[in-house]
């Protein structure tokens, strides 16, 4: 499925502000308090619709301009360096997968290509083989009658020369590797078959071959000349924002048509785009789409009340006077809470670090206290009104390993904060400020995207509870593409809150959980694991993938979950619960953070 217009996340409310009971909190038990803060919540949620996916769409007709928006300009228009999630939702429109995932049945299905897995036994091997389709066409808006067929040589130089390139650093290039049985490490090789046919070639037997290589690629028949006359830097300079979007190639459902600095991005239905409804209409049915580009939060619910967008992220402070407005023209959908959570990390990299914060952050217990020291609830309460929920598991509810009784042991407690600092050594002076055995006082800053105002004020609270242990915690906001160049290239940061998605799959985020992953945030790119249980997640995460068997692959994913908990590398913080509010207009909205908004499927009835 194609969810690209609603980008949905819950934002701030002031740290001041407290939900339903203001001043009367201090007249009231807590007992008494958290009742009436859980009646008010009962109350806010009766008042907003539940129409989650897994449902038949209608058949529409195509047509229409959705109004959308995103809070920054696109940093790119190459997928490659498309980090940042504005960047994305603009540029992934002109892409597709080779396989689509469907959350109701919980199986692949084919999309850019069908797929056969062939299992060998014997030699402990398997291949995946994918068969493009044959109306498959990079197309741009500038030449649309110009088509070049997308082949196996696309995906395998993609593969190959792309995701396969340590240089350039993808996402990909970690889950191309494969630990064998005897500790060598292996390639899963590509290999063209005819102009549509490629195969996969698996040095062992995995559990979920098609997550390991399904993907979605660039137009070979450009990106291959810029690498060889400019190397990583030819590929990676490609398309950037100063390109003419009318002649990026797109095999997805839209074109990017327009881009104005500070204004907004225009995209417009591609007509090759090679999926149908059930009666033959091509989709989606939306004709174009208009990101305007509103930094602000408090506008972008301006220009919604107002008309002038189809969808709003509705924050916790806007439920009131969306849900109590009279003759109201759109609906609020609560989608309930989200499938993953924000997180603090501590650096742990010895080859950057500060050798002094280095030796705190290093130490399991420090990590453990400050995860003790995270006081969750009053996140839920002071920025999301009490609409969230602490974050506690590892895995997403929606993985197929996800165990509730699997959690993190060390939730809010600054006693137990305290009691495992003593244990390493650091303790209060006669100021109560906390210091090391050397008399260090424990000061380190805190990174966040100034641009996220959820993540300040998040992170004011810990800094605040921090200090109420005696530790200084500066909050520093800085630019999202520095703090991004910081986490990934000059490692010089303390601690930092980012979110990298949900934990959906097992095996998902090989870049991030494997010691040599290149998003292995708090130490990256290790040649060999630095720790023990470093070591013991790979270990985990290898024998995870090659299990077959349920009931032995829920037993290692079980202690991999665990350890990372107890380890605490990457704290996380909580599942705001999430809401969208949609025009009336719109037909076929069916809204779930599990399913997202589909907008393949999004019509105005009777070819408005």
């Amino acid at each position: 499925m194609y969810k690209v217009i609603a980008i949905v996340a819950i934002t701030l409310l002031p740290l001041n502000a407290l939900w339903a009971t203001g001043t009367a909190d201090e007249e009231m038990s807590e007992g008494e308090a958290m009742s009436e803060r859980e009646k008010a919540r009962a109350e806010i949620l009766a008042k907003m619709t539940e129409r989650p996916g897994c449902q038949v769409y209608a058949l529409g007709s195509v047509g229409g301009t959705w109004l959308g928006s995103i809070n920054n300009d696109p940093k790119t228009f190459n997928t490659m360096s498309a980090r940042d999630g504005d960047t994305a939702a603009v540029v992934g429109v002109l892409f597709d997968y080779l396989a689509d995932y469907d959350p109701c049945t919980r199986e692949f299905l084919p999309n850019l290509a069908s797929f056969e897995v062939q299992v060998d036994e014997a030699a402990d091997s398997l291949t995946v083989i994918y068969t493009l389709r044959d109306d498959i066409y990079w197309t741009t808006l500038a030449d649309p009658d110009t088509r070049v067929q997308v082949t196996a040589d696309d995906i395998v130089f993609w593969y190959d020369e792309i995701e396969g390139d340590q240089e350039l650093q993808q996402p990909g290039y970690a889950g191309q590797f494969i630990e064998m049985a005897d500790g060598s490490e292996a390639r899963i090789e590509v290999t063209r078959i005819d102009d549509r046919t490629v195969a996969f070639h698996y040095p062992r037997i995995v559990a979920n071959p098609i997550l390991s290589t399904n993907m979605e690629f660039g137009p070979r028949y450009l990106y291959e000349p810029a690498k060889q006359e400019g190397g990583a830097e030819g590929v990676l300079n490609l398309f950037s924002i100063d390109t003419d979007p009318a002649t990026i190639p797109s095999i997805g459902p839209y074109y990017i048509a327009e881009y104005e600095p500070g204004v907004r991005v225009v995209v417009v239905r591609n007509p090759h785009y090679w999926k149908k409804d059930e009666a033959g209409v091509s989709l989606p049915y939306i004709e174009r789409v208009i990101y305007q580009i509103v930094p602000d939060r408090n506008t972008e619910f301006l220009l919604f009340k107002e008309g002038n967008k189809d969808a709003y992220s509705v924050r916790p402070e806007d439920l009131d006077e969306l849900l109590d407005a009279e003759d109201p023209d759109y609906t609020v959908y609560n989608g309930g809470a989200t499938l993953g959570s924000a997180f603090v990390a501590f650096n742990q990299n010895p080859d950057t670090m500060d050798p002094l914060v280095y030796s705190w952050f290093s130490q399991t217990e420090f990590r453990q206290a400050m995860s003790s020291v995270l006081n969750r609830d009053r996140i839920a309460s002071q920025v999301y009104r009490g609409l969230a929920e602490p974050a506690l598991h590892f895995f997403a509810r929606a993985n197929p390993y996800y165990d509730e009784s699997i959690r993190q042991r060390f939730d809010h407690d600054p006693e137990r904060a305290r009691a495992l600092l003593a244990e390493i050594g650091i303790r209060p002076n006669a100021e109560g400020l906390m210091e090391d055995a050397d008399g260090n006082h424990i000061e380190f800053n805190i990174h966040v995207g100034a641009e996220n105002n959820v993540g300040v004020d998040i992170m004011n609270i810990f800094s605040d509870e921090l200090k109420q242990i005696g530790i200084t915690g500066n909050v520093r906001p800085i630019d999202f593409q520095k703090l991004v160049q910081m986490l990934t290239s000059t490692y010089d940061w303390h601690v930092s809150t980012a979110s990298l998605g949900s934990n959906y799959w097992p095996e998902g985020g090989s870049n991030v959980w494997q010691s040599k992953g290149n998003f292995h945030l708090w130490h990256p790119l290790q040649e060999e694991p630095y720790t023990e249980w470093e070591a013991r997640v790979d270990q985990l995460y290898n024998d995870g993938r090659f299990t077959i068997d349920k009931e032995k692959a829920k037993a290692i994913y079980d202690e991999y979950q665990q350890l990372l908990l107890d380890q605490a590398p990457m704290i996380y913080i909580v599942y705001p619960l999430s809401f969208l509010a949609v025009r009336d207009k719109w037909d076929n909205v069916f809204y779930d953070t599990l399913n997202g908004l589909d907008s393949n499927y999004l019509f105005l009835p009777g070819g408005e």
